[in-house]
C-alpha cells in the first residue's frame, strides 16, 4: 500500500498554486496525497487533480475565530483520517498537525512559506502576535524535519528554534511558452490584496503612469485598496480582477506588459520573503518592478530581470514604470533574462529535493 501523506492548508485548494505544485510531484512519485483546506463562502467546485482535496466548510469567514473553529475541525478530521505523515502549511494549520501527529506517532513535516509572525498583518497587533509567537514555540522545535522557500528563512529558523529545514522554492513548471502580450498593456499583481504589499503606495503611483494596473486577488486589504482607488479617481486605471483559477492566471500573466512584487519592510516577513509572484513573472517572460530585499537581490544579481528599489514612494514608483515602459532596450534585455533564468529556476529542479526529503522520512 503506498504511503499516505496528508497536507494542511488553510486556503482554497482551488487557488494555491504551491500546494497544487507540491502535491502533484508527491502523487506523481507514488504517495497517496491528500490536501485539506478551507472551503469559503460561495466557493467555485473542487478542480480535478492527480491528488485527492477535502476543504472543510468555513463557520465563521474573518477574524481570529475563523482560525480557532478551523483548526478544531481540522484537528478531529485529522483524528479519524489515515496518515503516514502528516505536514503543517504555515503556521496556521500547525496546532491541530502537531498534536494528531503526536497522539498517532506519525512523522511530521513543517511547510514554512515565511516568517508567519513576522508578516506585518500581526507584528503591528501585539496581542494577536502574542497569540501566534505562544503557537509557534510550542510546535515547531517538535517539528524537526521541514522546508522553506530561501536559504535566509531557513537560518532564521535555525537561530531560533534549532532546526535544520531544507530550502525548497515556489517556482513554476518550466513549459517554454512564448508570451502573448495583449493589444493593450497592462501592468499586472497578482496574489493576496493583504497588508504590507505596498498598495498605498502603488496604487496613488498609478495617477502618473499611462497604462492601467490589474489586480488578480483577494485578501484583508481589498477593502481599503478599493477605497485607495476611489480617493484618487483611479477607477478607469485600477481594476479589481478578482480570484481566477491558477491555470487561467498562467496565461492571463503572459499577456502583461510588467510585474509587480512589492512590499513594505515593516515585520521581518516581507523583508526576508521570495514571492511566489516573483517567479511566476518570470516564468511569464515579463520584467517587473520589485523590491531591492536580500532574496530578491540575489537572484537578480545572477540574472537580472528586474528593476529593484528601495525607494517604495509613489513618486518613484511611477518613475520607474514609466522607465520600464519606455525604455525598450532596458526592456527587452530584462525580457530576455527571464527566458535565460527559468531555465535554471524551475519546479524540475526544485521538486528533486522535495521528493527526497519525503523519501528520507517515509523510508
Amino acid at each position: 500500500m503506498a504511503k499516505k501523506i496528508v497536507l494542511t492548508v488553510f486556503n482554497d485548494t482551488n487557488y494555491d498554486q504551491r500546494m497544487i505544485r507540491i502535491c502533484n510531484s508527491l502523487a506523481g512519485n507514488g504517495y497517496e496525497v491528500l490536501l485539506v483546506g478551507r472551503r469559503p463562502k460561495n466557493a467555485l467546485p473542487v478542480i480535478p487533480q492527480q491528488f485527492r482535496q477535502v476543504r472543510l466548510v468555513s463557520l465563521v469567514h474573518k477574524g481570529f475565530l475563523q482560525y480557532a473553529l478551523f483548526n478544531l475541525q481540522l484537528f478531529f478530521y485529522l483524528l479519524f483520517c489515515r496518515a503516514d505523515l502528516i505536514c503543517a502549511i504555515d503556521l496556521d494549520t500547525i496546532l491541530p498537525c502537531h498534536l494528531v501527529s503526536r497522539l498517532k506517532r506519525c512523522p511530521r513535516v513543517y511547510d514554512a512559506h515565511e516568517l508567519f509572525c513576522e508578516m506585518k498583518e500581526i507584528v503591528t497587533r501585539p496581542f494577536i502576535y502574542k497569540c501566534w509567537k505562544w503557537i509557534e514555540r510550542h510546535t515547531v522545535p517538535f517539528f524537526t524535519a521541514g522546508y522553506t522557500v530561501n536559504g535566509i528563512i531557513a537560518d532564521e529558523f535555525k537561530k531560533m528554534y534549532g532546526v535544520e529545514y531544507e530550502v525548497v522554492r515556489n517556482i513554476p513548471l518550466l513549459d517554454n511558452q512564448p508570451r502573448l502580450p495583449a493589444a493593450a498593456p497592462f501592468i499586472i499583481y497578482q496574489g493576496w490584496v493583504n497588508e504590507g504589499r505596498s498598495f498605498e503606495t502603488l496604487i496613488p503611483a498609478m495617477q502618473w503612469v499611462a497604462v492601467p494596473l490589474h489586480i488578480y486577488g483577494e485578501g484583508n486589504f481589498l477593502a481599503q485598496a478599493r477605497a485607495l482607488v476611489q480617493q484618487y479617481g483611479l477607477q478607469e486605471k485600477v481594476l479589481f480582477k478578482g480570484k481566477i483559477p491558477p491555470a487561467q492566471l498562467k496565461q492571463v500573466t503572459r499577456t502583461a506588459a510588467i510585474g509587480v512584487t512589492l512590499f513594505d519592510a515593516t515585520g521581518q516577513s516581507n523583508y526576508y520573503s521570495l514571492s511566489n509572484r516573483f517567479f511566476d513573472y518570470l516564468h511569464a517572460g515579463i520584467p517587473q518592478l520589485c523590491a531591492a530585499y536580500p532574496a530578491y537581490e540575489e537572484i537578480n544579481n545572477l540574472y537580472e530581470i528586474a528593476v529593484l528599489i528601495k525607494d517604495l514612494s509613489p513618486e518613484n514608483i511611477a518613475r520607474q514604470l514609466n522607465t520600464l515602459l519606455n525604455d525598450n532596450v532596458l526592456y527587452q534585455r530584462l525580457a530576455g533574462n527571464c527566458v535565460l533564468a527559468r531555465k535554471a529556476f524551475n519546479w524540475q529542479e526544485e521538486e528533486k529535493k522535495l521528493i527526497a526529503l519525503y523519501k528520507k522520512i517515509l523510508s
